[in-house]
């Protein structure tokens, strides 16, 4: 008789394959749609052009012009995108005239030199620019007088660049009278660091002997990234960094600058650990942020500037500048903005601020003290609900807090890097209904898998791919994520390959099924046929094709014994599909798993309603 292979939609890997049966329990790259498995898109290079540092956030905004910008953030720099191109944005932090002679080569042929400037302040990476110094020691002027990077920081009052020239003699200083340094904001760094005092941060990063403080500060940790516009300029954070604003008026070719050094600026906020625009109300917001008249930060108060204003943020009777204090926990992890309200989490509670309007402007109150989130950016919003990721379970708010049941939980926790976990985020693609999070699994420092929750059928499905930022289409034809091997921007959902090879290569996908029995009781079935159903709608490839596998065993506890496949290929005959009609085969056991996989260019494929021929065959 024919047997029908209708499985139920999404992965289950919180039972073992056998109590699975009925089931997919395994994939890669594919994603299932009407309940059916099905290929995911591939990617092509968004733009050519590469970043300095991991992009870390990706924000599309539109400017009154209709000028589509994107800020991309790295854990070295920020940067506007547009066209394709990317402007360096990232504010300056000092400026400095240094003394005379303030450049010592190192040993002779050695492009190493050391820079003399007394409260520096810069770190392992960071930027700084020289112009004015002359020839010395055969380093070219020309060789000196660009941007670096910076190798050593022998002390507070000096640190080494590497010119790329070759010192004649070595030891010798020079440089001229005329020196100026000027030094973008803190690098920060690319990997998690937990905890302070000895052995922190990376090696090298501080100057010899120093311990990093009680307190991490923005660039002794992974660099992240909070931006929102107001308007058409944009106001971004580094995390636990300072508050910095650009005006698009001004061009892709300059700077941001301090927030706080904008014409009429009162009381603005120094630095913060997140900033945000409240799209209801027109509220710019700073999230543990220094109080006023205060430099230290507090990181469990929200302050917020008056209406429609940026850089006003002194509470008086005639505006709607504020603030409040959290009382739950000793930190606020993150804030997200809902359609209603404003969610913000501490380590200890889930809260909302809503706006009232004056006298308080905005109300706060607990949602949940029993919830967390495993990270900054471990939460986004699809249609009416909120989803996250919390430190053991995933989460969705619509209301209420409510545990979201997860069938591929056991799979990502117990394979999660813990001490990286601050790198994961969490993405929409809406044209698909999915909340997708990146993460870093236990075998590596930075991310490599996903996980996605599909809203609409409410199914789970993983795979492997190494995603540091990810944005929407929004404005865009198609989401944009960013590659943290090469650092280059993709385009996704787009074709059938992988673009980030050259020539493109083959998406390797598949999703195998639990065990399903054959027949009642302990007796042995013989498969002799199956009979394929798969849709190559989509595939550019003359003869597209996938493998199908049927992979018997006799009891859950065995290994599945020879798998018989059949290539099963698309003709190019006739404008409609027609697929293979059948494959012979010869199967004993009790049980089955199906296993579809493609691993060649230019294949599209979706799965149906498969089928295999089966008999009995005894109990020996």
């Amino acid at each position: 008789m024919l047997q029908k292979l209708i499985f139920k939609p999404g992965i289950n890997h919180e039972q073992t394959r056998y109590a699975a049966d009925g089931g997919w329990f395994d994939c890669d790259k594919i994603r299932f749609r009407s309940g059916l498995p099905e290929k995911i898109g591939g990617w092509t290079a968004y733009s050519g052009v590469v970043p300095d540092g991991v992009p870390r956030s990706l924000f599309n905004f539109v400017a009154l012009d209709g000028s589509n910008y994107m800020s991309v953030g790295t854990t070295l720099r920020y940067y506007i995108e547009e066209g394709g191109a990317l402007y360096n944005i990232t504010p300056i932090r000092r400026t400095s005239s240094l003394g005379s002679n303030p450049i010592t080569t190192g040993s002779a042929g050695s492009g190493v030199v050391s820079i003399a400037d007394s409260g520096h302040g810069a770190v392992i990476n960071d930027f700084v620019t020289l112009s004015g110094a002359t020839t010395t020691d055969g380093v070219t002027a020309a060789q000196l007088n660009t941007t670096h990077q910076v190798v050593t920081v022998t002390s507070a009052g000096v640190y080494t660049i590497d010119t790329g020239g070759a010192a004649s003699s070595g030891s010798t200083a020079g440089g001229g009278a005329s020196v100026e340094a000027q030094y973008e904001i803190n690098t920060g760094l690319d990997v998690g660091v937990s905890g302070t005092g000895w052995g922190t941060s990376t090696w090298g990063r501080l100057a010899w002997g120093s311990s990093a403080s009680t307190e991490l500060d923005d660039s002794d940790q992974l660099r992240l990234w909070s931006q929102d516009s107001f308007g058409e300029d944009l106001i971004f954070c580094a995390r636990d960094g300072g508050v910095y604003y650009w005006d698009k008026s001004d061009g892709t070719g300059a700077r941001a600058v301090a927030l706080s050094s904008e014409s009429g600026a009162l009381d603005v906020p120094t630095v913060a650990r997140q900033v945000m625009i409240s799209n209801n109300d027109r509220h710019v917001l700073a999230f543990g942020c220094n109080d006023r008249g205060a430099t230290t930060q507090d990181k469990l108060l929200i302050r917020w500037s008056d209406q429609e204003n940026a850089v006003d943020w002194t509470p008086t009777t005639t505006n709607t500048a504020g603030d409040v204090r959290l009382n739950n926990g000793s930190e606020i992890i993150t804030a997200h903005e809902t359609r209603q309200e404003i969610l913000v989490w501490t380590d200890a509670t889930l809260n909302s601020l809503r706006f009232v309007g004056p006298p308080f402007t905005f109300g706060q109150n607990v949602i949940d003290a029993n919830t967390s989130i495993i990270a900054p950016n471990a939460v986004a919003s699809l249609d009416e609900a909120t989803f996250w990721m919390g430190n053991n379970n995933f989460y969705v708010y619509s209301g209420r807090v409510d545990t979201l049941p997860c069938t591929v939980r056991r799979y990502v926790f117990s394979n999660l890097n813990a001490s990286q976990k601050e790198k994961i985020f969490a993405g929409t693609n809406k044209e698909f209904n999915e909340i997708i999070w990146f993460y870093p699994s236990s075998s590596s420092e930075e991310i490599d898998r996903y996980v996605i929750f599909n809203t609409e059928a409410k199914v789970w499905y993983y795979g492997t791919l190494a995603r540091t930022a990810w944005v929407d289409k929004t404005t865009r034809s198609y989401p944009i994520a960013a590659n943290p091997d090469d650092k280059k921007l993709y385009n996704h959902e787009i074709g059938q390959d992988d673009g980030t090879t050259d020539p493109i290569s083959a998406i390797s996908a598949h999703v195998e099924s639990a065990d399903f029995e054959l027949g009642e009781g302990d007796a042995f079935q013989f498969v002799s046929k199956i009979i394929p159903d798969v849709s190559f709608v989509g595939s550019d490839s003359d003869v597209p094709a996938v493998i199908m596998n049927l992979k018997p065993r006799n009891f859950p506890g065995s290994a599945f014994g020879t798998a018989s496949s059949s290539s099963v290929t698309a003709t190019t005959t006739v404008d409609v599909e027609q697929f293979t009609e059948q494959a012979f085969v010869r199967l004993r056991s009790r049980e089955l798993a199906l296993r579809i996989e493609s691993t060649a260019t230019g294949v599209q494929w979706r799965l149906g309603a498969p089928r295999i021929e089966v008999r009995p065959d005894g109990k020996r």
